[in-house]
């Protein structure tokens, strides 16, 4: 039988059929791999919308201050991952507009992604992460001491977060039916290529690699 290039001690996807799972790169399957990541991204989102929902529902002397906050940041830049170029594709500004939404939709997510750039840009200057003064006397004659004001990160209400909820959930079905497109052109290249072919790619590994 042909060798199979594979980690000792990983999982081997297994199909229902009970046969081998082989890594395919043809340019449909990168396509589909990014689609399948942005679904993933956005998953991940409306998870922490749905959490953070309940979060604010809490009274505010019931509430945890830094989960609501860490739940947002965490919501805002997991959408803004989609929308990044490089080594994946991304999604544009013109999946947004094709949503069938109604309202300031592409105001409110083009500042989501502002928002999600302050929170993983380093400030082009540290006034923007904080201000620092002097606290005069009441008579304005000495300087009493310094004061330093921290600026405090944005926290939408209920109503925003489930704007971008939606959002994220509409997008997730826009990219998840070009998935559809792009699972049946990786298909045609598999067979194309032929089982004898493809018995040589390396299994693909369903778990972490083993030490």
């Amino acid at each position: 039988m042909p060798s199979r290039s594979e980690t000792p001690g990983a999982r081997r996807p297994v199909t229902p059929w009970g046969m081998d799972t082989v890594e395919l790169d043809s340019p449909a399957a990168q396509v589909l791999a990014d689609e399948a990541g942005i679904i993933a991204d956005l998953q991940f989102v409306m998870e922490c919308c749905k959490r953070l929902l309940t979060e604010l529902a809490e009274a505010d002397e019931d509430r945890d201050g830094v989960v609501p906050l860490a739940l947002w940041s965490a919501a805002v830049v997991g959408y803004g991952r989609c929308f990044t170029t490089g080594k994946r594709f991304g999604l544009r500004t013109a999946d947004v507009k094709a949503l069938p939404l109604h309202g300031a939709v592409l105001k409110f997510h083009q500042w989501v992604l502002a928002e999600g750039r302050k929170l993983t840009a380093h400030p082009a200057s540290p006034f923007e992460a904080a201000k620092v003064g002097a606290a005069l006397s009441g008579d304005g004659a000495r300087v009493e001491g310094i004061a330093v004001l921290s600026a405090s990160r944005v926290l939408v209400d209920s109503v925003g977060v489930r704007q971008l909820g939606g959002l994220a959930s509409e997008l997730a079905k826009q990219i998840a039916d070009r998935a559809r497109e792009h699972q049946d052109a990786a298909l045609a290249d598999a067979e194309q290529l032929g089982a004898e072919s493809l018995a040589k790619l390396p299994v693909l590994q369903s778990g972490p690699p083993s030490s």
